[in-house]
């Protein structure tokens, strides 16, 4: 059932190593379970990546989170949908939905929430590794 996951799989921004301001609210209301990977894509859209499901055997590496306290389940997924842009204002774009997902860590499985892009991939450059922390550092030694 949906509203039992209290779990959130974050693969760019939201990780821990970026340093964003959004880290500090996923910090205040989740914590930190294990890294992680889910099976997908990753594409650079230039100032953040965008993640797409896939069957194929290839891995977004990010890192997983569970929720503190069940009670601010609501308002903290808000948030992030906000941040996220799953409700956008009229004439917007969704550019992210929210969608359950198999997590594999230190080999387990877990279901947890993520954001896959919701827009058009096929001009934007792939991430081969999945990794967009790894892809960012080779990106800045160029």
């Amino acid at each position: 059932m949906e509203n039992n996951v209290k779990k959130l799989f974050v693969y760019g921004s939201l990780r821990s190593g970026f340093h964003h301001p959004a880290y500090e609210y996923i910090s205040k209301y989740f914590t930190l379970v294990s890294e992680a990977k889910v099976r997908g894509r990753l594409y650079d859209l230039g100032s953040y990546p965008a993640a797409v499901a896939t069957t194929d055997d290839v891995f977004i590496v990010g890192e997983l989170y569970e929720l503190k306290q069940s009670a601010d389940f609501s308002w903290s997924i808000e948030q992030l949908d906000s941040y996220e842009g799953v409700k956008p204002e009229a004439g917007e774009v969704q550019e992210y939905k929210r969608e359950l997902t198999d997590v594999l860590y230190n080999d387990e499985t877990a279901e947890a929430w993520i954001y896959w892009y919701n827009g058009n991939i096929s001009d934007e450059p792939p991430i081969p590794s999945g990794d967009v922390m790894d892809f960012i550092r080779k990106k800045s030694k160029l």
